[in-house]
């Protein structure tokens, strides 16, 4: 590692990082009953998958791996990819312009960098067709990889899903789906559906 906390090796199989990302988003896909147009926030700590701590093992490398595992699950089901930027740019999202013009959300202007942004966010932005920078998101479900606090980015009642993947590396996956608040008393019924 570089003196910056930028990775300059790779000891960890990219493959299996993958898989086990790749995993982790098909079990949440399928529970959480995505629709096309759906918004999927992750959150990820390359260092932390690497066993380092939070901030300071950024890696291109691992970055682009997660990244490209998440499009190869979310793309065929249409669900945008939302990447949670570090806290050095208060952790913005990274979209599709189109997806922030569906969802009428306020863009700002960022483009993250490995150390400011974070490597995942880096490569979300390069993945990207015209990539673009929002504040806030109320995404329907939610995977976080090493403990990077995606919940401000989740609709106000989220659900937490164990997934049988519980780590992408030496990261730990946490998720979430969401569902409609309840809302009435005694007398409401509600549609089972929607739990």
């Amino acid at each position: 590692m570089s003196a910056t906390g930028i990775a300059t090796e790779m000891t960890l199989d990219l493959k299996e990082l993958k898989q086990e990302v790749k995993s982790a988003a098909q079990e949440l896909l399928a529970a959480a009953k995505l629709e096309k147009g759906d918004i999927f926030v992750v959150g990820c700590s390359s260092s932390e998958i690497a066993h380092h701590r939070i901030g300071t093992f950024s890696s291109e490398e691992i970055g682009q791996s997660v990244v490209t595992a998440l499009h190869e699950v979310l793309d065929p089901a249409g669900v945008y990819l939302a990447a949670q930027c570090c806290e050095h740019l208060n952790r913005a999202i990274i979209i599709e312009k189109r997806c922030a013009r569906e969802y009428r959300l306020p863009i700002v202007n960022v483009v993250p960098q490995l150390k400011a942004g974070g490597s995942f966010a880096t490569a979300a932005y390069k993945a990207c067709e015209s990539p673009v920078a929002v504040e806030h998101i109320q995404a329907q479900a939610g995977m976080d990889i090493g403990d990077t606090l995606i919940g401000m980015h989740l609709q106000p009642v989220a659900v937490p899903f164990r997934t049988r993947q519980q780590y992408a590396g030496s990261a730990h996956i946490v998720c979430a789906r969401t569902r409609p608040k309840y809302v009435g008393g005694e007398r409401a019924h509600y549609d089972e559906s929607l739990k």
